[in-house]
C-alpha cells in the first residue's frame, strides 16, 4: 500500500499525544504518558475517513523516530504500536526493558 502524501507527525506535549496532520487537520494521534526517559504509548486513533489508508503506519513511524531522536525508550501499551514494532524490528531496541 502506498503511503499517504502530505502527512506530518509532531509531538504535542500540551495534549500528551503525537499528532498526524494533513492539510492542517489532525487525522490521527497516539496518546502518551511521560516517565523518566520513557514514553508510554497508550492508545492510537485514526479518523474514520482515513482508516485503511496507511495513516497509522506513518503516525507510528513518526512517533517512534521522534522518541529515538530524543534518546527515550518506549513502553508500547497500545496494541497497534506494539504490533507495528513487531512487524518493524528495527524499532525493537526502543522498547524499555520490563520492570521486575
Amino acid at each position: 500500500m502506498p503511503e499517504p502524501d502530505g502527512i506530518t507527525v509532531l509531538r504535542n506535549d500540551d495534549r500528551n499525544r503525537y499528532e498526524a496532520s494533513q492539510d492542517g487537520k489532525v487525522i490521527g494521534f497516539v496518546l502518551y504518558q511521560l516517565r523518566p526517559d520513557q514514553v508510554v504509548l497508550i492508545h492510537t486513533e485514526i479518523e474514520p475517513e482515513h482508516e485503511g489508508q496507511g495513516v497509522g503506519g506513518v503516525l507510528a513511524q513518526g512517533t517512534l523516530d521522534d522518541i529515538r531522536a530524543r534518546g527515550e525508550t518506549v513502553v508500547p501499551l497500545c496494541p497497534f504500536i506494539a504490533g507495528y514494532i513487531k512487524r518493524h524490528p528495527a524499532y525493537a531496541d526502543l522498547v524499555a526493558p520490563a520492570a521486575g
